[in-house]
């Protein structure tokens, strides 16, 4: 009966759409020409409405490029008013829809879900049939307003025309986003579920519930068990909360289009596409990769534009307590930049902002070190442009660590060095800043605990005081040195637990000033590994106790100008909270574990276990 039944919904929602087609655009208050089509109940696969706005300038009838996004957080949110009232007045149909079970749309939401490719496809190619249109549909958004993007693309709609993603579009799932290394992203992907469920659920009572609950502090209380912790009032988020925790290996379920781009790159719409990323941006690594391999299997054109934001920051000139100048900033962004991309891409009008070449690089640094009226560092900065990525004039530079604590282009000349430290899960070492997002205080930091970030403690010493960071340095440079590309670190490791997790971060270290009297230690990128996933994502491998291991970090790339006089910096640990979950160290299935233990765990420094970081150096210029 279900199956036979679904044919006659689909009929139904066709006749309905068709009678909402023929209905007048209605004016929107406050805006002079400015009409919209209110809840346009788009018909999904299996029959559900996806509710959409349409918007015009005017009552023309001429046919219009269309551009639209899909978006979790409400399509008649005052993030979109502005945009919308720039690309209607730029003679763009302008189309914006609740995904599937949030807000006026139909169905049930669950985050990342398979069914948004074929949601958006199915909009796509229904918007490009209209009257209305010319046939070319462009999209946009930021995170995931991008990953929406990126879903109806691996259907390859018809009219689907250009795509501008900003900050989503996940690669891998398993590999950035919501795990990193075999470690999961729990700042991120519980902090984000804890905001979302007031909209989810509009019952006074969830609201006064998470109105009393902080996230903060229910990260020392994780794992969550099903049933017995607050996301479990909105179980569609309890459930893909837990999938992604107990889905330790890279199975079928980090296969589904929701999760992965990579499955699908043969399969995606060859259009032009541009790609924004921030330095510290949570989905770098992926706004990255979905160029290069899309670039290189297509012939549509592909740009790259890294600035040194953090998530959706592109407007600001800062990333935390550090401040890269009046140049790092598009304060147009969200609006008229985006206004001419389309431009470019949906009309062919050529546009003096968009540069010769495809990749569009901000160099950090080359500022002066002092503070400025807000109390941050101006460590400044440029723009430069290339013509690929990683940029092809690049050099391998390598540091090797040393027993004495520091960082050099010789390597060792001892045999047996190594440095051994405790990691106690149950005082990890607290995050302060780096690639995060969902409102966990991402960007630059002097790498000092203090009473706003979560897990700091007095008397909120740096955190190279601490006896579970291991810090690697080198002397004071003799001259610059300008990175900007891909970063590998190579350890060889050992421990006496059956699992553990090693932790890198890579620092540019202020001299003092009289600004910054103690210097400053700012953080550039970092990475982890869970040794149990140190082969790979595929298998989960318990280590022997007291092995050596050879273990490969990729740090999120980065590009940085260390000044003369600096220290380029290395911080090795095993925790990095609540950024990543903590590793219990006791070998229990991941998200399961109910026992902690402490691990004595070893970083080797001698000839035969050479330890190093790889920088992609840019030579100097004449």
């Amino acid at each position: 009966m279900k199956h036979t039944f679904l044919p006659f919904l689909f009929i139904l929602y066709t006749f309905t759409l068709f009678a909402q087609s023929q209905a007048f655009f209605e004016p929107v208050p406050g805006v002079d020409g400015l009409q919209v089509k209110r809840n346009v109940m788009i018909p999904a696969k299996d029959g559900i409405g996806l509710a959409t706005d349409i918007y015009r300038m005017g009552a023309g009838r001429t046919p219009l490029p269309i551009v639209l996004q899909r978006t979790p957080y409400g399509k008649t949110s005052d993030r979109f008013k502005a945009v919308i009232t720039h690309l209607a007045s730029r003679g763009y149909i302008v189309a914006v829809q609740d995904l599937r079970g949030r807000y006026d749309s139909e169905g049930i939401f669950s985050k990342y879900s398979p069914k948004e490719a074929g949601d958006g496809a199915t909009t796509v190619e229904w918007l490009a049939q209209q009257d209305f249109s010319n046939g070319k549909v462009g999209m946009w958004g930021t995170s995931y307003g991008a990953h929406t993007q990126a879903d109806a693309s691996k259907l390859n709609p018809k009219g689907l025309a250009a795509m501008i993603l900003n900050m989503g579009g996940m690669t891998n799932a398993w590999d950035h986003a919501v795990r990193q290394g075999g470690a999961f992203e729990l700042g991120r992907e519980l902090t984000w579920a804890f905001r979302q469920i007031p909209a989810e659920i509009k019952d006074p009572v969830v609201q006064k519930h998470f109105e009393k609950e902080k996230v903060t502090d229910w990260y020392t209380a994780w794992p969550f068990r099903k049933g017995l912790n607050p996301l479990s009032i909105a179980p569609n988020f309890e459930d893909y909360i837990l999938e992604e925790l107990t889905h330790a290996d890279y199975d079928e379920f980090w296969k589904a289009s929701g999760i992965n781009w990579e499955e699908y790159y043969e399969q995606t719409a060859d259009v032009p596409m541009v790609h924004v990323g921030g330095w510290y941006d949570i989905f770098l690594r992926g706004t990255i990769r979905n160029f290069v391999v899309l670039d290189s299997l297509q012939t549509s054109p592909k740009w790259l534009i890294i600035g040194p934001w953090t998530h959706s920051g592109n407007g600001r000139t800062y990333a935390g307590d550090v401040d890269f100048g009046e140049a790092a900033s598009i304060a147009d962004f969200r609006v008229e930049y985006q206004g001419l991309w389309f431009d470019y891409l949906l009309k062919g009008i050529a546009q003096e902002r968009i540069k010769a070449e495809p990749v569009q690089l901000f160099i950090m640094g080359t500022g002066d070190g002092s503070k400025n009226r807000e109390g941050r560092l101006n460590h400044g900065g440029y723009w430069r442009g290339f013509d690929a990525w990683p940029p092809s004039e690049l050099q391998t530079q390598t540091f090797y660590l040393n027993d004495e604590g520091g960082l050099q282009k010789s390597a060792p000349t001892k045999g047996g060095a190594s440095t051994t430290f405790t990691y106690d899960p149950e005082h990890p070492v607290p995050t302060l800043g780096g690639n995060v997002s969902a409102r966990v205080k991402d960007g630059a930091f002097n790498q000092r605990e203090r009473p706003d970030f979560v897990g700091s403690s007095p008397p909120y010493l740096p955190l190279k005081a601490r006896p579970d960071i291991v810090v690697f340095q080198t002397p004071p440079l003799e001259e610059d040195i300008c990175i900007a590309g891909p970063i590998e670190v190579e350890l060889f490791v050992a421990s006496d637990a059956v699992d553990t997790d090693f932790t890198v971060k890579l620092l540019d270290v202020y001299p003092p000033s009289v600004d910054f009297p103690e210097g400053f230690d700012l953080n550039l990128t970092d990475g982890v590994v869970r040794m149990s996933y140190r082969n790979g994502r595929h298998t989960r491998d318990l280590i022997k106790p007291g092995e050596v291991y050879r273990l490969k970090i990729d740090l999120f790339p980065t590009a940085n100008v260390f000044k003369k006089g600096h220290r380029i910096r290395l911080d090795i640990s095993s925790s990095n909270f609540p950024r990543w979950d903590v590793n219990p160290n006791t070998g229990e299935p991941l998200g399961k574990h109910r026992r902690m233990i402490k691990a004595n765990n070893t970083i080797f420094h001698s000839v035969s276990q050479a330890s190093k970081i790889s920088l992609s150096v840019l030579p100097k210029k004449d």
